[in-house]
C-alpha cells in the first residue's frame, strides 16, 4: 500500500509565505512524477506545479512565485508558496506517479490540505 500524507497547509494573510510537504510511505520501485494540484469549490482540480525527469512545469499564475523540489531520498515533494493572493486559497492536493512491483505505475493522491488566504 502507498500513502502520501500532505502538512504545511493553514491561515496566511495575502503577501505572506507556506510551504507544503508531502511524503510517500509503503513499498514501490520508484517515484516518476510528483507534483501539486489544487481545488476550489464548483472547479474542476487544477495543475499548479509538477517534476517529471528534468521538467517542472508550473501554472502561469503561479510562475514566480511558487517553487516545487522533491528530496529523493525522503520520497517527499514540497512547494514553496510566496507573495500568496487570496486567488490561491483552495486545497492542495499532492500527486505521484509511483511504479510498483504490482500493480505497476499508478497515479496516487494525498488527502489534500486547505490554503486559506486572507486579504
Amino acid at each position: 500500500q502507498v500513502q502520501l500524507v500532505e502538512s504545511g497547509g493553514g491561515l496566511v494573510q495575502a503577501g505572506g509565505s507556506l510551504k507544503l510537504s508531502c511524503a510517500a510511505s509503503g513499498t514501490f520501485v520508484s517515484i516518476k512524477t510528483v507534483g501539486w494540484y489544487r481545488q476550489v469549490p464548483g472547479k474542476q482540480r487544477e495543475l499548479v506545479a509538477r517534476i517529471s525527469g528534468d521538467s517542472t512545469n508550473y501554472a502561469d499564475s503561479v510562475k514566480g512565485r511558487f517553487t516545487i523540489s522533491r528530496d529523493n531520498a525522503r520520497n517527499s515533494v514540497y512547494l514553496q508558496m510566496n507573495s500568496l493572493k487570496s486567488e490561491d486559497t483552495a486545497v492542495y492536493y499532492c500527486n505521484a506517479v509511483i511504479a510498483r512491483v504490482w500493480p505497476g505505475v499508478q497515479d496516487y493522491w494525498g488527502q489534500g490540505t486547505q490554503v486559506t488566504v486572507s486579504s
